[in-house]
């Protein structure tokens, strides 16, 4: 097939289009480099069926011919870009993804559209079904992506129903793996660089929030099995198995072998205390659910962040 994937110098992005080339798709990456990197999209042109366009989704999407499949991964989405790029943000998750769905109109293309868990903002249910409408702080430090992410929800429903086309939500939770940036601001790359740093650990709170970590081969498989589903209600797609912060940072020290200690700070304004999927539906519908146990990724992760250039 001929698939486009916005956002593909980004993390996600990066896998997602080297699995599409592996699997014998021709792939049209697009990004605008707002928090992708240069290496990936370098790294994606060494194969033949790659074609890359530098563009920001708010404008019309200057791709021509067929496309059989849409996946929308554009936006940025750690912590660290939501004060700095929070117009951006939100202009992404609006303008950007009525772009995309008028792409996805025009070449009768299926269009998988990348959510979030931020859209359960700091849950009461847990875990946190896809049912459930969530716990957002509309004008919080948080809510140009929370907010954002929830508004496209609404947007691609919308053209679903309005003009048939075909779409899929996966509401993604926490991911992690090789090719993450360090200076990325989420918990994972945070305290691998510390700690390969032999720097104190930084443990927001008391460190008893939790989060269930998803290693990226995994999402990507449950992303291409989404796109394949008629389902348009949201899917989540992460690892139900659960780790507490503290956990997790002891878990980082004794696979760095580092000397670093963990250091507790104050807990950032909207921090969601406890995040995970349940999920059934992936489960039932998609035939998904994360197979690398967390030891197992966390050293991969470890080992990219120890190698030279990453």
């Amino acid at each position: 097939m001929r698939v486009v994937v916005t956002g593909a110098a980004g993390f996600i992005g990066f896998h997602l289009c080297e699995r599409l080339l592996r699997d014998g798709h021709e792939v049209v990456g697009v990004d605008n480099f707002i928090s992708g990197q240069t290496k990936n999209v370098r790294d994606l042109q060494q194969h033949e069926r790659f074609r890359f366009v530098q563009h920001d989704i708010i404008e019309p999407i200057p791709v021509e011919g067929p496309i059989e499949r849409i996946f929308n991964l554009a936006c940025p989405a750690s912590p660290a870009d939501f004060a700095p790029h929070a117009i951006e943000i939100l202009r992404t998750c609006s303008e950007g993804v009525r772009q995309v769905l008028e792409l996805a109109r025009r070449t009768g293309a299926r269009l998988m559209h990348a959510s979030t868990s931020e859209c359960y903002g700091d849950p009461i249910e847990h875990p946190q079904r896809e049912t459930y409408c969530g716990n957002v702080n509309p004008i919080g430090p948080r809510s140009p992506y929370d907010e954002g992410k929830r508004f496209a929800e609404a947007m691609v429903m919308a053209y679903h129903r309005t003009h048939g086309i075909a779409t899929g939500i996966a509401r993604i939770f926490n991911t992690y793996g090789p090719r993450m940036r360090d200076n990325d601001g989420r918990v994972l790359p945070n305290f691998i660089r510390q700690a390969l740093a032999h720097e104190p650990l930084t443990v927001y709170g008391d460190g008893t929030q939790t989060r269930s970590f998803c290693y990226v081969d995994d999402l990507v498989e449950g992303l291409l099995r989404r796109a394949e589903s008629d389902f348009p209600e949201p899917i989540n797609l992460g690892n139900p198995v659960e780790a507490t912060m503290l956990q997790v940072a002891r878990e980082i020290i004794e696979l760095t072998g580092s000397r670093s200690r963990i250091e507790f700070r104050p807990l950032p304004a909207d921090d969601p205390k406890k995040r995970r999927p349940d999920i059934t539906r992936a489960r039932q519908i998609l035939g998904w659910e994360p197979t690398t146990p967390r030891r197992e990724g966390f050293a991969r992760t470890i080992e990219y962040f120890r190698s030279p250039g990453a």
